[in-house]
């Protein structure tokens, strides 16, 4: 499979995605921790059917020390038991935030009090930050369809 476009190769696509790449960098640096950032990003890319963020997340996890155990649970986490409770209620919060299509009335309040247990106001910013940005990659990488498989880790 080819991409349809090389979004680093086209002026106006690799400015947004500079743009959106300087985003990323701030929610990094917050104090959401970064294994519960790589969750997110994972499950929402698997939500979404985006293989090559799904590629690149599960791989950048465990390079970071990520266990493959947990990583192959995260589509399965309402029944794994190797996640914490602060990790599954933004698990929660990430599949109501990416199913938005699917969920009439989106997020439900039951989610966003469970993740305010866990999370301060900082941490609860990026988790929804974050939610919207692997959204909004993943929706990139789906048009433009962009193949998966030869990430490695580091290389973005």
């Amino acid at each position: 499979m080819e991409a349809r476009i090389n979004y680093y190769g086209n002026p106006v696509a690799s400015k947004f995605a500079r743009y959106i790449n300087s985003a990323g960098k701030v929610l990094s640096d917050s104090t959401l921790p970064m294994a519960t950032q790589e969750l997110v990003k994972l499950r929402a890319s698997q939500i979404n059917g985006c293989g090559m963020c799904t590629d690149m997340h599960a791989k950048d996890a465990a390079h970071a020390g990520e266990s493959w155990p947990r990583l192959n649970l995260v589509a399965a986490w309402r029944e794994a038991t190797v996640f914490t409770d602060a990790e599954r209620a933004a698990l929660e919060l990430t599949e109501q935030g990416t199913r938005t299509a699917d969920a009439a009335g989106g997020v439900t309040d039951e989610a966003w009090e469970n993740a305010a247990k866990h999370y301060d106001e900082d941490q609860l910013a990026a988790l929804v930050s974050l939610i919207a940005l692997i959204n909004a990659y993943n929706r990139m990488n789906l048009i433009t369809r962009q193949p998966a498989g030869d990430y490695q880790p580091g290389q973005w």
